[in-house]
């Protein structure tokens, strides 16, 4: 299939906002039955072959070992326990409050048993809603919701192909339920000192260093699907670094500076894998210029560290 296939916010924006909304559900499904790790790794999804996964939780809360998948091919959610028990229902046909209900019913039916401790979204405009409230949010378009996982599943890869040229710690590449974008983030060892009424969210996210990169879908501020780049906290001087390719820019955004390569123009280039490639690491060397990482040492070409096998 096509890389990078049109991906029109507006074609998709009612189907966007219910995912958006079942992810938050599942997501927080996560956030009580998983292992917390440092900056949240825990929490987001990861791809598979047919849509997005938990991956396994319980057992450390004592529930069986269980996993929720999204299935963007048979567009269904599918709820599995370790010993060979599988739940799944529609994702079509449903409101953001049906949702939430057959969610936690899937659940209680295979023995398992969890309290989401904030059942509403995070950071969205009715985030003061209940899940099991919203009958607002019900459109699911089967061909976007398959386009979207495919997509992601190609910038999971560019990613993936990105992140294996540095040696320090990175994340893995995830989905982020709460912000709906996918990324990967390079971290040094310097600690950052947040303001006390910073939330605990960010607190944790960012207590450490950062370069991060990745893609998200487009939202209201900024309605059309991008790749960004940004570090954090911000360098001086950041934003009058050279990004590439030439269409990449940066953009003021809450007071700093955020790389954007948009996705039609990355999709307009000859090779846009390359493309996208190439701002990533010119963004990260701008970040790691400025912070004043050692980007050669930091450096391994190919995911190679082992100086025989590199040289």
């Amino acid at each position: 299939m096509e890389l990078f296939p049109a991906m029109p916010l507006d074609e998709w924006r009612a189907t966007k906002e219910t995912l958006h909304r079942f992810a938050q559900v599942v997501g927080k499904v996560r956030l009580a039955a998983g292992v917390r790790r440092n900056h949240w790794w825990n929490a987001p999804f990861h791809l598979t072959g047919r849509g997005l996964t938990t991956r396994p939780m319980g057992q450390v809360d004592g529930n069986p070992i269980f996993t929720i998948d999204f299935d963007f091919v048979g567009h269904q959610l599918r709820v599995a326990t370790v010993d060979g028990r599988e739940v799944s229902f529609p994702l079509y046909g449903k409101s953001v409050a049906a949702f939430y209900a057959e969610t936690m019913r899937t659940l209680e039916e295979l023995g398992v048993r969890v309290e989401i401790e904030i059942p509403h979204p995070f950071d969205l405009p009715d985030a003061r809603r209940p899940f099991a409230e919203d009958v607002e949010h019900a459109a699911y378009d089967p061909v976007m919701a398959t386009r979207y996982w495919q997509v992601l599943s190609q910038v999971n890869l560019v990613l993936e192909e990105f992140a294996a040229g540095f040696s320090g710690k990175v994340s893995p590449v995830h989905h982020f339920w709460h912000t709906f974008d996918i990324a990967c983030t390079r971290f040094s060892a310097r600690e950052i000192d947040q303001p006390p009424e910073t939330d605990p969210v960010t607190r944790e996210a960012y207590s450490r260093e950062v370069i991060s990169s990745g893609f998200w879908f487009g939202d209201d501020d900024f309605p059309e699907p991008a790749f960004y780049s940004y570090t954090a906290p911000e360098p001086e001087g950041l934003a009058e670094e050279p990004l590439r390719p030439d269409a990449a820019r940066w953009v003021e955004q809450r007071g700093s500076h955020l790389a954007v390569l948009r996705y039609a123009d990355a999709r307009a280039t000859p090779y846009p894998r390359v493309a996208v490639l190439d701002f990533y690491e010119s963004a990260y060397l701008a970040g790691a210029r400025r912070a004043g990482w050692d980007a050669a040492r930091l450096a391994c070409p190919g995911g190679v560290t082992d100086p025989v096998l590199s040289g």
